[in-house]
């Protein structure tokens, strides 16, 4: 198949997807989109948001999208790492006799959804970041291999700190976006409960497949990228450390910490997605720009000047963002 034909099929599918979990999600047309790109890129999601917004939903609705099995794990704080990963016990055999039998937990399904991840423990939290990161579990110094895809999307109450744990850098790092699901406005609130109340199951049907979805994501990563994207991406990613005299004056005085390298690589490997949801064949300054606030958000501590003058994590990006935007001009 020609790539010419390749990237029509990745348009058509990644369309019908998006289509189809619109029937179950009103609004969040920004999420929808972004969430879809970090599953065909193979990254996770960390989704902020207050009840009711749709999370758990979401996570069931691509799961009806792409016929994949799904889990759910609700993490609290007498949660223990066996009960993510799973456990080994003993049973016994026909015989009469006893064997060592390795219980899956139910972070072996394809699509995980980690709801409240920050109530949970650092030591049951860290039961995700193997999985994660290298799509495998050990457990009694045995190694499984997750099947593939595998997506993690892990939830956060941004109004219910009481009886929580702050996710450490090393676990917030390996999600690729942190995306921000808003209250609904009257009107979409009015379709979400018109929906709810006629069928209050999910209305998505299966339109791709998970080897389809490798597929598209083999797709993506062939998207050419030109040097002087790749340079202003590095650039941008640089600009968020302090540490470094060619940041920006706002670096300086607001950032406490940057992004780290696996932010340059999720703009990248994310952008090229967003390039052929849109049509294109090539990566432009605008898909790292609308991915900067995804990306970087999580990624960067600012200071305490900047909680004295009120400045956001998602201010300082798009400060940033549009100093390079300038520059570049």
């Amino acid at each position: 198949m020609a790539y010419e034909e390749q990237a029509a099929f990745f348009g058509k599918k990644a369309n019908d997807a998006l289509t189809q979990l619109r029937r179950d999600i009103v609004g969040q047309d920004d999420v929808l989109k972004d969430t879809l790109t970090a599953l065909i890129c193979g990254g996770n999601v960390l989704l902020e948001g207050v009840p009711g917004v749709g999370k758990t939903r979401l996570v069931r609705s691509l799961g009806r999208v792409f016929d994949l099995p799904f889990g759910r794990i609700q993490f609290t704080p007498d949660l223990m790492p066996a009960d993510v990963t799973g456990t080994t016990v003993l049973e016994k055999t026909e015989d009469g006799g006893t064997r060592l039998t390795f219980r899956k937990g139910p972070v072996f399904n394809a699509l995980l959804l980690a709801d409240e991840i920050n109530r949970a423990t650092p030591k049951t939290q860290s039961a995700l970041l193997e999985a994660m990161q290298e799509h495998t579990v050990t457990v009694d110094g045995r190694t499984y291999r997750l099947s593939e895809p595998f997506f993690v999307l892990a939830t956060e109450n941004p109004i219910e700190q009481d009886g929580t744990y702050t996710l450490p850098e090393a676990q917030t790092d390996r999600f690729m976006f942190k995306l921000i699901m808003t209250f609904p406005d009257q009107t979409e609130l009015m379709k979400i409960v018109d929906i709810t109340q006629e069928n209050p199951d999910e209305q998505a049907d299966k339109v791709l497949t998970g080897e389809e979805l490798l597929e598209m994501r083999e797709i993506a990563r062939k998207v050419p990228v030109m040097r002087d994207i790749l340079v202003y991406t590095v650039d941008l990613v640089s600009a968020t450390h302090p540490e470094l005299k060619e940041s920006p004056d706002l670096t300086h005085k607001y950032i406490r910490f940057g992004a780290s390298p696996r932010a340059a690589q999720a703009l990248i490997t994310a952008a090229k997605a967003r390039a052929l949801m849109d049509g294109r064949f090539n990566v432009s300054y605008d898909d790292i720009d609308a991915l900067a606030l995804p990306v970087l958000r999580h990624r960067i501590k600012p200071g305490f000047a900047a909680v004295s003058d009120g400045k956001t994590s998602d201010m300082l990006i798009s400060e940033l963002v549009e100093l390079k935007r300038k520059k570049r001009k």
